[in-house]
């Protein structure tokens, strides 16, 4: 409900409002790599925010209204159904969104998109966005030269403008509320339920415990560990969700640092938030482009695929005891250390010689932060098909395992682990 210029501009310009989620069946239909696109985890987590969210709504005397059915042919019908014309909703510089937003227009809707999810704002960047630095640390020091500041969030309607009447569901849509087994699946994960539970509530509530104790002062040396709760930050399930503004936890961030002190810790979160900000704006400098099989690199050649080393590498039976731990813990628990995405995705391009968009697309099924942003970006940067000229990066399995997991606590947590373990 916080900083969602999207849902302030609706409030601000028409009469009534009807909030509206559609759970398309594509997330449910196999992929072209033999398996769906939203896991259990994601469900799970998505299911706990629609709640958390509904449940907002319905106190400012609204409500959610769930459909099951692809935005481009469910909401064409209800908006005739309740003499609307109008849908407001966030710009999302993806192929899919896009033409999901073309197909609605294409439909004889008015779509206003709104862009919201980054940091920064990227109108008021210190270069235009078509010139993006091709290197992250060059987009970070110009910003930081220029003492680019985000926006202040802006506070949640306190009151939203009455609901359509009638409201009328769609004939060929029903509603549909997750099932009751995806709300309930987190609750054998401890690690993030039930304080990690999705909807912004839950995120507030991290945020506010997070920065309360010393752990943003020791972030950049405890974030690459592996297992627990506090050598991270955390935030990236909500941010992913929306449930959680990035402009919400900066703001967090700097009156830490205001009744802390600022440390190289603090600063680094703010160095992440910039590369999350970096991966965004390169979407919207080549939107679709990110998307091919060569990605950016017109040179690179077509990715090989072993199928069979792929469905090995998903089930965590590849071959290689830290690695395999790594996806054992994916399947398990929809997580996975921002090291150990880096480990396992560079063994099954590098290693495996697997196509690096079944890898991009297991991930998107698995991790309850998936976000289509941060996920392509980093699969393109270790395939070496992003902007990088360094051209790939791998990452010696053996060597990171004696760095990161020195005493084979984690492989041997995970050695016999499968989808009903636990972290």
């Amino acid at each position: 409900m916080g900083d969602n210029p999207a849902l302030v501009e609706a409030c601000a310009s028409a009469g009534r409002v009807l909030l509206v989620y559609c759970h398309d069946p594509a997330d449910d239909a196999p992929t072209r790599w033999g398996f769906v696109r939203r896991g259990p985890h994601r469900r799970a987590f998505l299911a706990a925010a629609l709640d958390d969210l509904d449940a907002q709504l319905r106190a400012r005397g609204s409500r959610l209204l769930q459909l099951r059915g692809a935005p481009a042919e469910v909401l064409p019908v209800l908006a005739r159904a309740i003499g609307a014309d109008t849908v407001v909703c966030e710009e999302i510089a993806a192929p899919e969104e896009q033409d999901a937003v073309a197909a609605l227009r294409a439909a004889g809707l008015t779509v206003r998109t709104v862009w919201q999810s980054s940091l920064l704002d990227p109108a008021a960047l210190p270069f235009a966005v078509a010139r993006l630095p091709k290197v992250f640390t060059d987009f970070r020091r110009a910003v930081e030269a220029a003492g680019q500041q985000p926006p202040a969030p802006l506070a949640a309607p306190a009151v939203l403008p009455p609901l359509p009447a009638p409201v009328v569901l769609p004939p060929h849509s029903s509603f549909e509320p997750p099932r009751m087994s995806d709300r309930a699946l987190g609750a054998s994960f401890p690690w993030w339920q039930p304080a990690f539970a999705g909807g912004e509530r839950a995120a507030l509530a991290h945020l506010a415990c997070y920065f309360a104790g010393d752990l943003a002062k020791h972030y950049k040396a405890t974030r690459n560990g592996l297992s627990g709760v506090d050598f991270s930050s955390k935030f990236s399930p909500w941010l992913a969700q929306g449930a959680l503004s990035p402009r919400v936890a900066f703001a967090a961030l700097r009156r830490h640092e205001a009744e802390q002190g600022a440390s190289e810790g603090s600063y680094w979160l703010w160095f992440e938030l910039l590369w999350r900000d970096y991966f965004r704006f390169l979407h919207l400098q080549h939107g679709r482009r990110l998307y091919r099989a060569r990605g950016l690199n017109d040179a690179a050649p077509a990715p090989a695929h072993d199928p069979a080393a792929f469905a090995a590498w998903c089930a965590g039976r590849a071959g290689h005891a830290f690695v395999d731990a790594g996806m054992r813990e994916l399947a398990a628990t929809g997580w996975l250390s921002n090291r150990m995405r880096q480990v396992v995705a560079s063994y099954l391009i590098h290693d495996l010689g697997c196509d690096w968009r079944a890898g991009a697309a297991w991930f998107e099924a698995q991790l309850v932060d998936y976000d289509a942003y941060s996920n392509h970006g980093n699969w393109l940067y270790i395939a070496g098909r992003g902007t990088d000229p360094r051209g790939g990066r791998r990452f010696d399995p053996d060597r990171q395992a004696a760095t990161y997991d020195a005493d084979g606590a984690y492989r041997a947590r995970w050695a016999k682990a499968d989808r009903c373990g636990s972290d």
